[in-house]
């Protein structure tokens, strides 16, 4: 089955405004650009990402924060380190005034929601968080006389990630440290897209090497090898 888009565009075209997108990548480490870009320029409303960060190495992101595109976001390393940054930064402005709504889940806990969502799990025991503001409103059980928390999974409306390469029935391989998050988002998206930088036809791809398999892939477009500015990251 031939999965491939002719475009980024023509891949989100029918993404609706209140959409749930996960966005792949770890700062600038695999992460979908040009899926981004075409849906700011798409201009969908009421959106709920989430994404590892808002803004360094992943401004692509921070296009969508300022055309008001942004409803909420979920993450786990919202904002700069730096308080100075911070206070000039758009996505903190935007959470502090009301704008956004925000959650932030410590990085164990936000992929192992993705996680348990493309796995069919509805939900986990963790101890993150026992005895914090984390914990507020959530059920808290004893398992051997350790407290854990509830967490439920994160299942999404769509995916973006981008991966090294694919075929074209979706069986992606990612490059290094570009596996981060975009293996879990890809399986907890109910449609994933993913934007490629080389296409190859079925049978080219050597099995043992695939780290997304294509039946959590339904559409897939090849953008070639990203251009990244070093002085943003």
């Amino acid at each position: 089955m031939d999965k491939t888009y002719a475009s980024p565009e023509e891949a989100i075209a029918d993404i609706p405004d209140g959409a749930t997108i996960a966005f792949g990548s770890f700062f600038t480490a695999g992460k979908p650009t040009a899926l981004t870009r075409a849906l700011t320029k798409k201009g969908v409303k009421n959106l709920t990402v989430v994404v590892q960060q808002v803004g360094t190495g992943n401004e692509e992101m921070l296009e969508l924060v300022t055309n008001g595109q942004i409803k909420k976001a979920i993450c786990n390393y919202p904002f700069p380190r730096s308080a100075t940054k911070g206070a000039q930064h758009p996505f903190e402005q935007a959470v502090r005034s009301g704008k956004i709504e925000l959650e932030i889940y410590p990085i164990g806990t936000f992929v192992e929601k993705l996680r348990c969502a493309g796995a069919g799990i509805p939900g986990f025991y963790t101890p993150t968080g026992v005895g914090t503001v984390v914990a507020e409103g959530k059920e808290v059980k004893v398992f051997d006389g350790v407290e854990y928390l509830l967490e439920l999974a994160l299942p999404v409306d769509f995916t973006f990630v981008h991966a090294w390469k694919s075929d074209r029935e979706g069986n992606l391989i990612y490059r290094f440290t570009a596996q981060n998050y975009n293996n879990a988002m890809a399986m907890a998206g109910k449609v994933t897209i993913a934007e490629v930088e080389t296409l190859v036809d079925v049978g080219e791809l050597d099995p043992n090497c695939i780290h997304t398999p294509g039946i959590f892939v339904k559409r897939v477009v090849e953008t070639g090898r990203p251009d990244f500015d070093s002085a943003s990251i």
